[in-house]
């Protein structure tokens, strides 16, 4: 019997155009002038100084602005150039830039799940505020209230098993309770190795191979009580 469900966002929840097409770009374009503008801000100015130690170095604003937009560019999985994307995206969902992007099944399907009551996470190498900015400005309305919690990168790496043993400590539910989905064969190993069930969503693009992982098309195949 499955109590919780743990979701991935790009590629699952979320289109991957949107990302690279739409946030990153976003991201990219305004973080110099944020940067400038923003950076005695207690907030930004923590995360600049964890992003100097992350570099090895002491930077300089100016150098630290193009070594961000170089970890942007490359794709880096890095804590506070997440955490910075997060506050330029929720400047740019505030001015009405942009809407988050879900694919159609995903808000009634969880909608669905929550009534019958399943315990909904997000575990995305995006921040825990981008996450929820993009669920806060969905097409479908806010859909923040469906989920019980949120996981980034501050937990571990979404390909090490470490990190799914620590959210299932943290949200006091046994793994072989969670049902975790994805559409990275990487990720789906690591959770299994914790005994969570796990399924592949076999999104636009997304063709696997997925070994013995379950996979569906969509969100609407697998049922309220997940068997």
């Amino acid at each position: 019997m499955t109590s919780a469900v743990l979701l991935d966002i790009e590629g699952t929840t979320t289109s991957l155009s949107f990302v690279h097409d739409t946030l990153f770009p976003y991201a990219a374009a305004h973080l110099a002038d944020f940067v400038r503008a923003h950076r005695d801000d207690p907030e930004v100015a923590r995360l600049l100084a964890d992003a100097r130690v992350y570099a090895g170095a002491d930077l300089d604003d100016e150098t630290l602005i193009q070594r961000l937009l170089a970890w942007i560019a490359a794709d880096q999985k890095i804590t506070p150039l997440k955490a910075l994307q997060g506050l330029i995206w929720k400047d740019g969902y505030a001015r009405g830039d942009f809407h988050g992007h879900i694919y159609p099944d995903v808000a009634p399907t969880l909608r669905l799940w929550h009534a019958a009551g399943l315990r909904l996470y997000v575990f995305s190498s995006g921040s825990e505020q981008a996450q929820k900015l993009l669920f806060a400005h969905t097409p479908d309305g806010d859909l923040t209230a469906l989920f019980s919690g949120h996981f980034d990168t501050r937990i571990g790496g979404k390909k090490d098993a470490a990190s799914y043993r620590r959210i299932a400590d943290e949200i006091g539910v046994p793994s072989e309770q969670i049902l975790f989905l994805s559409d990275r064969p990487e990720e789906l190993d690591a959770a299994a190795q914790t005994r969570m069930a796990t399924a592949a969503v076999l999104r636009e693009g997304v063709h696997g191979p997925f070994g013995s992982h379950r996979t569906v098309p969509d969100f609407t195949t697998l049922t309220p009580h997940i068997d």
